[in-house]
């Protein structure tokens, strides 16, 4: 049955061609099909980043063959894969992108290898297999054909590591999932983490080398101009912020790299 979207999340950036060749191609192919744009500003490599804000994207977004391409592995022994899910299908690499939008998606049914030369175009580069194999693959799965046509059944999905979280009396270590065009930075903890860790009030954000003052509260308006909040972001991870400012440069903190919170503030 045909799909009438097509989502598309990359870590392609937007000052190149890249992005629009993928699209040009799509609508050669299934000229009818909607693409809506996730996001093209992942951070070049960061395959977890990508797998967070399409996960977090997917579920308010219609019925859908969602396109994502972060892929360091492009030209390796790495599979290309469509994913089926309860609502919509996923294509892209196996390197553990998709799995998390494909959780928030009623979970995997099946998977195929995009094995099939006739869903692809004809020349294949070594390195843009978002524009030669997966954009091809997208666009023919939008226009109804079967996911098992694109080759054989692959049970063995990668899948990334959880992300680091680490609950202490007093402390809490979180990994950096995202941060966003703000400068909020999502971290992989929970409300539920920080209420295990018995920290409220006012607690001590930390990264490597840069330790602030932070209020617990519901939003960026709990706090004045210029100061710190740690609060539950949209969707449901906890989150740094500066009110009218960036955490990010405030703390030096990017994605994979790790937040210490703790009970004891020791600056401002």
């Amino acid at each position: 049955m045909p799909i009438h979207c097509v989502s598309f999340t990359t870590d392609y950036g937007l000052s190149d061609g890249f992005v629009a060749a993928c699209h040009g191609v799509i609508a050669r192919i299934a000229p009818s099909v909607r693409v809506i744009d996730v996001s093209h500003e992942i951070p070049p490599q960061q395959v977890r980043t990508g797998a967070e804000v399409l996960a977090q994207t997917a579920p308010y977004l219609p019925e859908s063959v969602h396109l994502a391409v972060v892929d360091p592995g492009v030209g390796t022994a790495r599979r290309g894969v469509v994913v089926v899910t309860g609502r919509g299908m996923l294509v892209g690499p196996d390197n553990g992108l998709l799995i998390p939008a494909a959780e928030t998606l009623s979970g995997v049914i099946a998977a195929y290898e995009l094995a099939a030369p006739e869903y692809r175009l004809p020349v294949t580069s070594s390195t843009f297999h978002g524009r030669d194999v997966f954009a091809p693959a997208a666009a023919h799965l939008a226009l109804g054909v079967a996911p098992e046509e694109f080759g054989p059944r692959v049970d063995d999905l990668v899948r990334l590591p959880d992300p680091f979280v680490a609950v202490f009396p007093g402390k809490l270590v979180a990994e950096v999932l995202t941060v966003d065009h703000f400068g909020n930075v999502q971290l992989a903890a929970s409300p539920a983490d920080l209420e295990l860790a018995g920290l409220t009030g006012t607690v001590s954000v930390s990264s490597e080398h840069v330790l602030v003052n932070a209020l617990v509260g519901d939003t960026f308006g709990t706090v004045p101009p210029g100061r710190n909040v740690l609060y539950t972001d949209s969707a449901g991870r906890l989150a740094v912020a500066v009110n009218g400012g960036s955490a990010s440069a405030v703390l030096g903190l990017g994605p994979a790299q790790e937040c210490t919170i703790t009970s004891s503030p020791t600056a401002t």
